[in-house]
């Protein structure tokens, strides 16, 4: 990142390796600022040479020829068409001889005849790591051979923190810090919470855009230590010894520049007003304070930085407590109460030496303030320092109560155990008991869909009605969304909905939860027959669901939309959803909508949108560490035909699913390799597949999974099988009574059908035509074309066929295209096999994601907003989504990039 400079010298050297040149170049800079890294890229841009790697150990630094060997032993097969004397010098210093020590000079042409001899052959890359902890032996040989290439297809390049001696003089190139640009993107990329602007930039000047520290500094943090730079202090990873070599410089400075260095420290922004004013308090002025020494570690400019990132964090942990306290309580009296009220209490919180019910109470406050404004980590980290200022057991246990919530919900599942056991201890009412239960049973939800959740929401639910009905018909549908979403005991399913229909009804007009919790019993306990009217009426309210509810049980009601039969109403639901649980930034619940907002995406057959969510679930699950289900990736592969990929991840998840009791996770694995097993013409596979998902009464996938059985049995001849099938699928399909359904129905009938298959498939294709779901389009073109050539009607056939064909290769569903194509030819027609359409433009998915949202309109801070990213990383991909679309403004993005229908 931000080494378009850096990477153009080496594709300068690679090219001209390749066209016989030799070249030599040292890599340098401060340790973490990347040339390992540029030295990968190099390795990989001379894909195709012949690469010998080395890297310099300093524990090896008194041990002669040691970086040497390591560099040299692939070409020692070579050492007899070597002259003698060379020949000798390598063996004996390589220990592959005894006799005296050659000397260096000798070693060194012999080092560069095996390098010359290996080039005739190809070019050849030298790489050696760490070149400042190379023997020295090896440095001066290496030196040697640096100096003396020339005519030689050969590489040699150093990457080093510091020019050595024997590597002076030679061609280099110094790696600096990264620009402040690249350096925020950098960090951002990296760390999920949200940063306030001042903290993320006083971390990226004092990193001075070094991308180790920028990697390193978010690693150990959770998400609330992160959140407005409050826990930025409070960790214990800092490397020891430039720790101690920090420590021992400022142990030597008077106290007031210690003080003035831990004010500094304390004070997140790096603002100079408050550092001084603060100091001021303290009885510290600039004269007391600053001279040469303090300058060498902390400078005051326009913002406090220290001169390495890790003075900040040496000086602050070591200080000692009292200390610490003075300095914070100083900073609070100097933050102004009204334009910075947050910060202000999370200094008094610091200055705390014991429970302090005021400071508390502001904490709490301030976690209300972020939570407004979407940040969930900042208002975590308030909250859990609450805790533990609070006395009075009650009022600890409620703020334990919300701490737990708010943790859960930033993604931090690990602080949520904890002071969910605080709650519980405490909890001195059946009100405060239940909430506690609520919030276990999100912890358990958090952890994904499994057994335990249900039946702990289910409970905490029917606590709650003698105190909260609202909270209650709540928790009862998130209960009901655990159990119908994710567990494998039906049992659940049905008891949680009975005991919903078993609820007083609301007073007045029904609100959206009341329609989605009257429709979600009706579902479980009456079918879709008796549910379809509330349904619908249900997911017309969740289009425009306010954004509290979609955060307090959005995910539990999404689901139901496909069972509504409406792609449209689908792809809304999810991608609005989504949308809001991305700004409130609650990442614990997000890879859920993605996850189905990828599955609806893949049905539509826009493959690339979907890799592209796949893309940030995947990162956003690495981020939280709570596990994600592959499901989005199970349905894309198997659309797509990839048999192997596909088939692996079928395997595994159907294994894993079955022992976790997912349900959700083993249907849709069984129903994707239907679909996968159909594509492939191998259709007893796909029966045995989608018999298997149908055997689990899963709400939505269990009927999806019916024209796949029935397609797959038709093909083997097992009719029993598929009108069995067709009846369950009449039923669903009637009730749903959509374009869609309709379309679907029509076409397992003509699977069906004698006389009237061809009124059939032509009513399946004119339905679909009037949805988004061209795979099943296609699908109905390509069975209507084989029916066709079965009629010996090959004319009409063709036509069919060409346009399945055109369609799934456009799609990008190469094993359904290969079938049509063998139709095709079986039907005479001469056709060339296309290559399936990536329609990507080779942009990753991530570009493909930002490419889309920028060409409707969206802003770079709006982009970021939606992925996560900064402005200015966006801008970044977006300078290579220009390159790679040969297009030059935000304006051509729309006519550049191909789109679904």
């Amino acid at each position: 990142m931000g080494r378009a400079p850096e990477c153009a010298t080496l594709d300068q050297l690679i090219t001209a390796v390749r066209s016989g040149e030799s070249r030599v170049l040292v890599v340098h800079g401060a340790p973490g600022v990347g040339k390992s890294a540029l030295l990968d890229y190099l390795e990989d841009a001379g894909a195709g040479l012949r690469t010998m790697r080395a890297v310099g150990v300093e524990s090896e630094m008194e041990l002669p020829f040691a970086t040497l060997h390591q560099l040299c032993v692939p070409l020692l097969d070579r050492l007899p068409v070597l002259p003698a004397p060379q020949r000798a010098a390598v063996e004996t210093v390589f220990g592959m001889r005894t006799g005296n020590p050659p000397q260096l000079f000798l070693v060194g042409l012999a080092v560069l005849s095996l390098l010359s001899d290996a080039s005739e052959s190809g070019p050849v890359l030298c790489l050696v790591d760490d070149a400042q902890w190379m023997d020295q032996a090896s440095a001066q040989v290496l030196g040697f051979v640096a100096r003396r290439l020339l005519a030689e297809s050969v590489a040699l390049v150093f990457g080093a923190r510091v020019r050595t001696q024997h590597l002076l003089g030679l061609p280099e190139l110094e790696v600096a810090g990264l620009h402040k640009a690249d350096a925020l993107a950098l960090l951002e990329s990296t760390t999920h919470a949200r940063l306030d602007p001042p903290i993320r930039d006083r971390i990226v000047a004092e990193a001075k855009g070094n991308p180790l520290a920028l990697l390193e500094l978010p690693r150990e943090r959770t998400v609330t230590q992160l959140a407005g730079g409050y826990g930025l202090l409070q960790t214990d990873t800092l490397p020891t010894r430039i720790e101690h070599s920090f420590l021992d410089r400022i142990a030597v400075l008077p106290r007031q520049s210690q003080l003035l260095l831990l004010v500094a420290a304390a004070e997140p922004i790096g603002d100079p007003a408050l550092v001084w004013g603060a100091a001021e308090k303290l009885g510290v002025t600039p004269g007391t304070a600053l001279d040469d020494e303090t300058d060498q570690l902390v400078s005051f400019d326009v913002r406090v930085t220290f001169r390495h990132p890790l003075v900040r964090s040496a000086v602050y942990r070591n200080a000692e407590d009292a200390d610490r306290r003075a300095v914070h309580l100083a900073l609070a009296e100097v933050t102004d109460a009204r334009t910075d009220p947050d910060r202000r209490a999370w200094h008094l919180a610091s200055a705390a030496a014991g429970p302090d019910e005021t400071v508390a109470a502001e904490l709490e406050r301030s976690a209300g303030r972020a939570q407004a404004r979407g940040g969930m980590a900042a208002a975590a980290a308030f909250l859990q320092r609450s805790v533990a200022l609070t006395i009075d057991p009650v009022r600890r246990a409620e703020r334990a109560v919300a701490a737990a919530d708010a943790s859960v919900r930033a993604g931090d599942p690990a602080a949520a155990r904890r002071y969910v056991d605080i709650a519980d201890l405490d909890a001195d009412s059946e009100l405060l008991r239940a909430r506690t239960q609520l919030v276990r049973g999100r912890i358990a939800q958090a952890a994904g869909f499994n057994n335990e959740a249900p039946p702990i929401l289910l409970a905490a639910a029917q606590r709650l009605e003698s105190f909260d009905m609202d909270l209650a018909r709540e928790t009862y549908l998130l209960a009901w969304g655990a159990a119908a979403w994710g567990a494998a005991d039906a049992e659940n399913l049905v008891t949680i909905s009975e005991t919903i229909r078993e609820l007083p009804p609301p007073q007045g007009n029904p609100r959206p939860i009341d329609l989605v919790l009257e429709a979600c019993a009706l579902l479980v306990t009456e079918g879709l027959d008796t549910a379809i009217t509330t349904l619908r009426q249900a997911m017309d309210a969740l289009v425009d669901l306010p954004v509290p509810d979609v955060l307090g049980w959005g995910w539990a009601a999404c689901g139901l939309s496909p069972a509504v039969w409406s792609e449209q109403i689908m792809i809304e639901t999810y991608s609005r959803a989504a949308e809001v649980v991305r700004a409130a930034g609650i990442l614990t619940e997000l890879p859920i909508y993605l996850a189905s907002l990828g599955a609806a995406t893949s049905l539509i057959g826009d493959f690339t949108a979907a890799a592209g969510i796949v893309a940030e679930s995947e990162g956003l699950a690495a981020a939280t560490g709570i596990p994600l289900a592959p499901y989005t990736t199970l349905i894309l592969t198997a659309m797509q035909g990839k048999e192997d990929e596909a088939a692996a991840i079928i395997a595994a998840t159907i294994e894993q699913a079955s022992a976790d009791g997912q349900l959700t996770g083993v249907t849709t694995a069984h129903w994707a390799a239907a679909v996968l097993y159909n594509g492939l013409a191998r259709y007893e596979e796909a029966l045995s597949a989608a018999r298997a998902s149908t055997r689990i009464a899963q709400l939505v996938v269990s009927v999806w999974v019916l024209p796949e059985l029935i397609e797959a049995a038709v093909r083997v001849g097992d009719d029993t099988a598929a009108h069995e099938a067709l009846d369950h699928l009449v039923a669903a399909a009637e009730a749903g009574d959509t374009d869609w359904s309709h379309g679907i129905l029509a076409r397992c009938r003509a699977l069906l059908a004698d006389e009237a298959a061809d009124d059939l498939y032509r009513e399946s294709i004119e339905r679909l035509q009037h949805t988004l779901m061209r795979p099943e389009l296609a699908r109905a073109h390509l069975l209507y074309g084989e029916w066709l050539r079965r009629q010996s009607r090959r004319v009409d056939a063709r036509r069919e066929l060409r346009t399945a064909y055109d369609m799934f290769v456009t799609i990008g569903m190469a094993a359904f295209a290969e079938r049509a194509r063998r139709e095709l030819l079986a039907s005479g027609e001469k056709i060339r096999k296309r290559t399936v359409e990536t329609t990507e433009n080779d942009l990753t998915p991530q570009e493909r994601q930002i490419a889309l949202l920028v060409g409707e309109g969206l802003s770079n801070p709006e982009v970021g907003a939606r992925l996560f990213l900064s402005p200015r990383t966006v801008e970044w991909h977006l300078r290579k989504i220009f390159t790679k679309l040969s297009i030059t403004s935000r304006r051509q993005l729309r006519d550049a990039l191909p789109h679904a229908e």
